[in-house]
């Protein structure tokens, strides 16, 4: 397995089972560009410290930019028998640098360096996901201005509750998202703490201008304290966490769009790309793009479980036991971008059956709250109105009746205060031009709100791009 960095202590060689159990190349080579960076940052922090001269200096940086173009080119392929990313790059910078490369590793150590690497690429990967998520709410918010004037039920229990607009449902999980992204850029400030200089864990003796490395990396704070920058983990742990969230709101929607797509329901079809089929029903077309992104959100749990469960009970300061969070972490970032980019594709592919959702528009009796407000806005407790609404809905469908089909007459038996007004409420369009008030689903607030998130959602993509 190479030089091993630690090997100096050692005689005996270490067993070939205990190498292949321990090591983590595998898994961490998708830190190559973060190594590359750190170990580019540190090399001129060497230099500055007179720890390396101008020429080895140039040297090592040269090294690095041509490890760099041949590891993108395949040139030089991320494979071996190597212990970890740190020994492969560094065996490889010697190859190109010389032994200069063989001072590289002063005044740090694979616990500080692992740390940092995992921020650098933590922090690149939350603005790509930042981006997906972002892509997906302009999924959602065009589908809901396609379909801005479609009625759907809303349900609590599962029982139809009140009429929504299509959109303002859609917009519910815009809403979702947007927290989502809150919270992986809130994630992305606290995680940018230099932890280098730490070493293994109590801090090396060299002068090293910290500082300016955090200039270069692009870090606001370096950590202060050398015990908690090697074993934090937290950053980790908000990740999975932020990413488990997401995941649950994905499997929601997922949900929903496997049983809207049912024969039972029929409310939407979503796109053949997005379906597949049955190796014995030639009728089945299966929505499992939506199934798969549901079922997924166990994984994303169970990433955060298993490091928590992990980290839980170790002491300070780095154990190997945290060599164990690159494959939850990598796992979780991998799940949340594809099942960002499959829903993507479905919504946009997705199709609303307008005949299905208008036949249903008026069946229940979703205006019924409508009109015990209607009431109180007369002077009728609430309690005393709920009674009297829920005893004519019983009325009604044990007659047969549907809400939209009484006349102001049948209304005043069960009410004198009922007039004129009240019938407005009495279908599901008339129930929501009633619902003025915030938050509810009016169509104009529903048709401003849609407005209001394409226009932020643009100009953040412009925002991107200039960046």
């Amino acid at each position: 397995m190479g030089n091993k960095l630690w090997g100096g202590r050692f005689v005996e060689k270490t067993d070939r089972a205990m190498e292949e159990f321990s090591s983590s190349f595998a898994v961490d080579r998708r830190l190559w560009k973060a190594e590359l960076a750190a170990t580019e940052a540190h090399v001129r922090v060497l230099a500055r410290g007179g720890y390396l001269s101008r020429s080895e200096e140039a040297g090592l940086l040269r090294g690095l930019k041509s490890l760099r173009s041949g590891i993108l080119s395949g040139a030089i392929p991320l494979e071996g028998d190597w212990e970890d990313v740190h020994s492969f790059v560094l065996a490889h910078l010697e190859k190109k640098a010389g032994a200069a490369a063989r001072k590289v590793h002063a005044g740090r150590s694979r616990n500080d360096l692992v740390s940092l690497d995992m921020r650098l690429y933590l922090r690149e990967e939350i603005v790509r996901l930042d981006s997906l998520l972002a892509r997906l709410q302009s999924a959602l918010t065009a589908k809901g201005e396609e379909y801005a004037g479609v009625v759907i039920p809303a349900y609590t229990h599962l029982q139809r509750a009140q009429p929504v607009l299509f959109a303002h449902h859609l917009l519910a999980y815009v809403e979702m998202l947007d927290r989502d992204r809150l919270r992986l850029r809130d994630l992305g400030r606290r995680l940018e703490v230099l932890p280098a200089g730490s070493a293994a864990a109590g801090g090396n003796t060299l002068d090293l201008d910290l500082k300016l490395m955090a200039g270069l990396l692009g870090f606001p704070k370096v950590s202060p304290n050398s015990l908690d920058a090697v074993s934090d983990r937290d950053f980790v742990l908000e990740f999975l966490s932020a990413a488990a969230l997401a995941g649950l709101h994905f499997s929601r929607l997922a949900e929903e769009l496997v049983l809207w797509s049912t024969s039972e329901f029929s409310f939407v079809e979503l796109g053949e790309a997005f379906c597949t089929g049955s190796s014995f029903l030639p009728h089945k077309r299966n929505p499992d793009s939506a199934e798969l992104v549901r079922a997924k959100a166990g994984r994303l749990l169970g990433n955060f479980t298993a490091l928590f469960a992990t980290v839980k009970g170790l002491p300070l300061s780095y154990n190997r036991d945290l060599q164990e969070d690159k494959r939850p972490l990598f796992d979780s970032v991998d799940t949340i971008g594809d099942s960002a980019a499959v829903l993507c594709g479905v919504i946009e592919s997705l199709k609303v059956n307008l005949a299905v959702l208008k036949r249903l528009e008026d069946e229940d009796y979703g205006a019924a709250p409508d009109l015990a407000e209607y009431l109180v806005k007369k002077g009728m407790p609430f309690r005393d109105a709920h009674r009297l609404v829920g005893g004519m809905v019983v009325s009604l469908a044990r007659s047969g009746c549907k809400l939209n089909e009484i006349s102001i007459q049948e209304l005043r038996k069960f009410s004198s205060e009922f007039d004129d007004g009240a019938l407005k409420l009495l279908s599901a369009r008339g129930s929501l031009r009633a619902r003025a008030a915030f938050p509810g689903s009016h169509p104009g607030r529903v048709k401003a709100n849609l407005r209001k998130w394409r226009r932020k959602l643009e100009a953040e993509g412009k925002k991107r791009g200039r960046g």
